[in-house]
């Protein structure tokens, strides 16, 4: 696999991953972990985290390679 297939399918995972943690914002989706349950500011940092290493991936695709 090339860097450029690898960075796209990374770019991908952030991104649904960051798709799954604004969903859970807006829908209201609750999430329990044994006993404890997560609150919504962990899921908009998720988003944030996760969204902006998609873009930061997902542009390592769309440069041009300099020779």
């Amino acid at each position: 696999m090339n860097q450029k297939a690898l960075n796209a399918l990374v770019g991908a995972i952030f991104a649904v991953v960051a798709l799954a943690h604004i969903l859970r914002v807006v829908m209201g989706w609750s999430v329990v972990i044994g006993t404890w349950t997560v609150p919504m500011w962990v899921s908009w940092a998720a988003f944030v985290v996760a969204g902006g290493l998609s873009c930061i991936a997902l542009s390592f695709v769309m440069r041009r390679e300099v020779h």
